[in-house]
């Protein structure tokens, strides 16, 4: 129980010591080498609001405070310290994005705060089992801050110790415009926190019962659904990920693949000419003006030879947007491919 100005109680609850999961963890792939990383805990606690000290009219007297998220419940997720680059661990926070994402329990954007990274960095000798002084690195909101971050940290770090300078325990910010961390606050130890049981809050009950119903209805993961698309579609590793970045997005090319019967061809359109259209119009795959089966009714005259390439994309353009089919356009265009001799002499 210390203060917090941007809660209006003045103290955080939290499940700290009675968490919802311990010793789980974490696995994935970075080119080819299998990355591991151990969960120490997941808990639930209240978020805290926001304290505003620069940008408004009177910041140089006051601090405001911005109460919208204030007591709004979160999930904190505390890993163990298996990782050994910056980019293991953006890789690392990516993964998690990934399966909160697709089991729906967030919508991923972190730069409206529905996501956050706190990073915790140290060094040591080669060969030193006791890990060094660490840096706590503060609401990084993005997989490069994340690495970015972690990377000025290591070098900072290091040449701090190899200047004969002390490092102490501190939390800092990442500043991204200038490419460094700034000291936020010198690090509280767990003595600092004073921690008393919350009188209002009865005890939750999560019985093995409800996980399994919850297990039960878990839909397909991303990592799962990616080799799946390797073996079932034979797709290249590389279309397979990047089909995989949002459920929606792999529903929308599976619907694809099983009108047109050609899946490497529903794989190139989708991150062709579907994913260009939705860039121009900076749209998401949920809101693409283009049904799936009309995108694979699309592919599949192309492979029967109605049409040819060049004009399946002109009729790409014409079916976006207006609910036309490829075969109106097509036959009220007189687009069709002619291979009859005498219509060609005509």
């Amino acid at each position: 129980n210390y203060f917090y100005p941007d809660l209006p109680k003045g103290y955080q609850i939290s499940q700290y010591d009675r968490p919802l999961a311990t010793e789980g963890s974490i696995a994935f792939a970075v080119d080819g080498r299998e990355v591991r990383v151990g969960i120490t805990r997941i808990h639930m606690e209240e978020d805290a609001g926001k304290s505003l000290h620069d940008g408004l009219p009177d910041s140089a007297r006051w601090t405001h405070l911005d109460f919208n998220r204030s007591g709004v419940p979160l999930i904190e997720i505390v890993t163990e310290p298996d990782l050994r680059s910056a980019a293991d661990a953006a890789a690392a926070f990516s993964r998690v994005r990934e399966v909160l994402v697709a089991v729906g329990v967030n919508d991923g954007n972190m730069e409206e705060g529905s996501l956050r990274c706190d990073a915790n960095v140290s060094i040591r000798p080669a060969g030193q089992s006791a890990f060094g002084v660490k840096t706590e690195l503060k609401n990084l909101n993005s997989f490069r801050h994340v690495q970015r971050a972690i990377e000025y940290e290591i070098e900072r770090h290091t040449a701090t110790l190899r200047e004969g300078g002390r490092l102490v325990q501190e939390t800092r910010l990442w500043d991204p415009g200038a490419g460094r961390t700034t000291l936020m606050r010198t690090k509280e130890e767990a003595d600092d926190y004073r921690y008393f049981p919350e009188p209002d809050l009865p005890p939750l009950v999560v019985d093995a019962a409800w996980i399994e119903s919850i297990r039960g209805a878990l839909p397909e993961l991303p990592a799962a659904r990616r080799a799946r698309f390797v073996t079932q579609y034979q797709l290249p590793e590389y279309d397979a990920g990047v089909l995989t970045q949002s459920m929606a997005l792999a529903d929308y090319f599976e619907k694809v693949a099983a009108v047109s019967g050609n899946a490497k061809a529903a794989s190139n359109w989708v991150m062709g000419e579907l994913t260009r259209k939705l860039n121009d119009t900076r749209g998401e795959i949920e809101q693409a003006a283009l049904a799936p089966d009309a995108l694979g009714e699309l592919i599949a005259m192309i492979d029967r030879g109605a049409i040819t390439g060049p004009v399946a994309k002109d009729v790409f353009e014409k079916m976006y947007g207006t609910g036309r089919r490829a075969a109106d356009i097509v036959s009220a265009e007189g687009l069709g491919r002619i291979d009859d001799p005498a219509a060609i002499d005509r």
